[in-house]
């Protein structure tokens, strides 16, 4: 039962990085940008989540929905103030603006919150599942974070296929010059698509937490960095891409703590990132764009 135990963490965990990673893939694949400062969302989410929690007496659920509109009005903020003035710069500058923005939002939490390490109270307070006669126990929390993972996805699919939004959104991917002469706001898409990516991120901070319930303002740059590989892993742009992805991260790295190192589990990830890259470029369900010259 071992086995089957580290699998269900494994997608478990692998669900968190999912709903990461489809803040990444909506903002590269809409705004062609890597905001690499999404993994400190994350860590504005918890810290939200927290203080609703545990100093404003709220209870989980209204914890979370502060966190997502925090998040969700930090995204749309960040996007105004360092990225849209870059709208037409270099890769490069926009590279080194969200790297600036991760150092801002990390130095700003260690002011406000300080370096000490606070326990997260779980938000999922439901008894664990306990099958096979008491051979298999499940974690409430790695339940609920499958489920919501796959509702987000299912919801994510069918607000960008079937809303007015969504398709404008598609056709920003598709080209930004003619999206815009056929009368859509360009910027405000891309608005959305940052505040729809940085309440996913507050949501994900918070189940990560609830599993894993120590907080620093350094929380979420390791998550952020798994799950933009398990972004890449997918295929960047691709909805389904960031799901698989960030599921099969998740196993791998429970797997290879489990029955190989524990210190080398990170090292196993990324190199099977590198052996998937190699044999397909574009990622597991990511395609190859080619461009009139």
């Amino acid at each position: 039962m071992s086995f089957l135990t580290n699998l269900i963490n494994g997608v478990s965990l692998g669900s968190v990085y999912a709903i990461i990673a489809l803040g990444y893939t909506m903002v590269y694949g809409i705004a062609k940008m890597l905001n690499f400062a999404h993994g400190d969302v994350i860590m504005v989410g918890a810290y939200m989540c927290f203080c609703a929690m545990n100093y404003w007496g709220m209870s989980p659920l209204p914890g979370i929905l502060v966190a997502v509109v925090v998040c969700t009005a930090l995204g749309i903020i960040i996007e105004k103030l360092a990225y849209k003035p870059l709208r037409g710069a270099t890769s490069l500058a926009v590279l080194i603006t969200a790297i600036g923005v991760s150092y801002f939002l990390q130095n700003a939490a260690l002011l406000i919150f300080t370096a000490n390490q606070k326990s997260f109270t779980s938000v999922v307070n439901l008894p664990s599942l306990t099958l096979f006669g008491g051979q298999l126990t499940i974690r409430a929390i790695a339940i609920v974070t499958v489920i919501v993972s796959a509702v987000i996805m299912v919801a994510l699919t069918l607000f960008v296929n079937r809303t007015k939004v969504g398709k404008a959104m598609r056709a920003v991917s598709e080209d930004k010059e003619a999206a815009q002469l056929m009368g859509i706001n360009v910027n405000a898409t891309i608005s959305v698509t940052f505040a729809i990516g940085s309440g996913l991120a507050a949501i994900a901070g918070v189940l990560y937490l609830s599993a894993y319930p120590n907080l620093v303002p350094t929380t979420g740059s390791m998550p952020g960095i798994k799950a933009f590989t398990a972004a890449v892993f997918g295929g960047i742009g691709s909805i389904p891409g960031a799901m698989l992805g960030g599921i099969l991260l998740g196993v791998i790295e429970i797997l290879g703590k489990a029955y190989i190192s524990t210190e080398m589990a990170d090292a196993i990830v990324f190199a099977v990132l590198i052996i998937i890259l190699l044999i397909k470029p574009t990622g597991l369900l990511g395609r190859a764009v080619r461009e009139k010259v």
